[in-house]
């Protein structure tokens, strides 16, 4: 049985060998990982646990700040931020016993499908080199996929972790907005953003979860709910559950394979007990026009002076994209907040009525980098399914659920109402436990 420390040389070498072609990750911390990985092995020797995620290599975005090393978000303008305290989401990382390997690339300013920052390059897909890892927690899934670590903390503003986790054939968790804290992490939308954990087992995500969950007096986004124990109850199953499967929107337009294989997903989870109901979702795609008013007018707030005074410190294609957020009304903005209203109401109805919403997390998989279509174009066509969910602050799980002809991942997205994150959890290790497409590997690591 190998050593913590002999695990992370084999994730640090793998990384170095295959990075400067993947650009999955800004900046390797070898030194600090290999100490941290040291340090789990003294204690298991000594009989002793460091937490949850001990000797777990986890790699954290690159706009989550981390004490001592650079913290770009992708933007040439924050080349040379190093942050003098940890976010909190990195200390409860560091308290729980994590190795922390480095920081992954993402889109710049975490506005974008695609993962091509200013610090960190394209990051490209370990599935097929030619196309997008997804983002904007590009860099998250990939590195998962890529084995330079176990888990990841990526950020999801409107699908940035599922997205990811989709296109790279691993699990990631967008937890309730005022779950996990955000104080330390570059913004796009307070209102919005969340910090979201991504492995490959659901098992290690729900640790990851279990960690990082929890009330921060000091952030303001945050809600005191307690998250509870429920790491002894992820095997209890899923039989009972009534699982939506939805009419409208979400199963349109697909790529050839992906309904397939999320059907076949949802009979799996008939088969572990759980029983199928269509459902209605009228409003879906009106939600994901009024997400795009509010995150858009959002993130120009918070980069302003800079978008208006300073474009050229930012990409091209993420000024082009961004600056639509200059042209949403207030009169828009308010439609914005008050749909969230309905929206939110709308869901509390249908999840009083089933448990689980499940559809693709994205109608197709991994688009090739160079499609020709701007980054809005291409951003607004991946988040087709993720955006409702994100305007209603609910948790969403996306697990891989097969591949297509061309070998790419396909993801499954389970969703729910608030707070319920364990029942999630549940599910997607019941659906793993009879599935391995999570321990499929991509064909550069086999």
């Amino acid at each position: 049985m190998s050593t913590y420390r002999e695990s992370t040389e084999v994730q640090l070498a793998r990384a170095e060998q295959l990075n400067p072609s993947l650009c999955i990750m800004t900046r390797m911390m070898p030194d600090s990982a290999r100490a941290d990985a040291d340090r789990a092995d003294r204690a298991q020797a000594a009989g002793e646990s460091l937490g949850l995620l001990h000797g777990m290599t986890i790699s954290v975005k690159d706009n989550i700040d981390t004490a001592g090393v650079n913290t770009t978000a992708g933007a040439a303008f924050l080349a040379d931020n190093v942050p003098t305290a940890d976010a909190p989401v990195v200390e409860r990382l560091r308290r729980a016993g994590a190795v922390i390997v480095g920081k992954a690339n993402m889109a710049e300013l975490a506005f974008g499908s695609r993962s091509f920052s200013a610090t960190g390059g394209q990051c490209r897909n370990p599935w097929n080199v030619d196309r997008i890892p997804g983002g904007s927690s590009g860099g998250s899934a990939a590195g998962v996929a890529a084995e330079f670590c176990t888990g990841s903390l990526g950020t999801d503003t409107g699908g940035s972790v599922r997205l990811p986790a989709c296109y790279n054939g691993v699990s990631g968790l967008r937890p309730t907005h005022g779950r996990v804290p955000i104080r330390g992490v570059v913004p796009v939308s307070e209102h919005n953003d969340t910090v979201g954990p991504i492995a490959r087992r659901v098992s290690d995500v729900a640790r990851i979860f279990a960690v990082i969950a929890g009330y921060d007096p000091l952030d303001p986004t945050t809600v005191d709910h307690p998250v509870g124990n429920f790491l002894p109850h992820l095997n209890a199953g899923i039989a009972g559950r009534r699982i939506g499967i939805p009419r409208q929107h979400y199963f349109d337009g697909l790529e050839p394979g992906v309904g397939e294989a999320v059907m076949a997903a949802a009979k799996q989870l008939e088969a572990c007990g759980a029983t199928l109901v269509d459902v209605d979702v009228p409003l879906a795609s009106q939600a994901h026009v009024h997400h795009t008013n509010m995150v858009f007018s959002d993130v120009c707030s918070v980069f302003h002076e800079r978008l208006t005074k300073q474009p050229e410190t930012i990409t091209a294609s993420v000024v082009e994209r961004m600056s639509n957020g200059l042209r949403v009304t207030g009169v828009q903005y308010a439609e914005a907040a008050s749909f969230r209203l309905v929206w939110r109401r709308t869901l509390a109805a249908l999840f009083a009525d089933v448990d689980i919403l499940l559809s693709p997390t994205a109608p197709w998989t991994a688009p090739v980098i160079d499609d020709g279509a701007s980054l809005l174009e291409a951003t607004k066509a991946s988040t087709r399914n993720t955006y409702a969910g994100a305007l209603a602050s609910i948790p969403g799980l996306s697990v891989p659920c097969g591949l297509t002809a061309a070998g790419m991942p396909i993801g499954l997205q389970l969703e729910a109402a608030w707070w319920n994150e364990p029942m999630l959890l549940q599910a997607g290790v019941a659906y793993q436990q009879r599935t391995d497409f999570h321990l499929l590997r991509a064909p550069l690591l086999r």
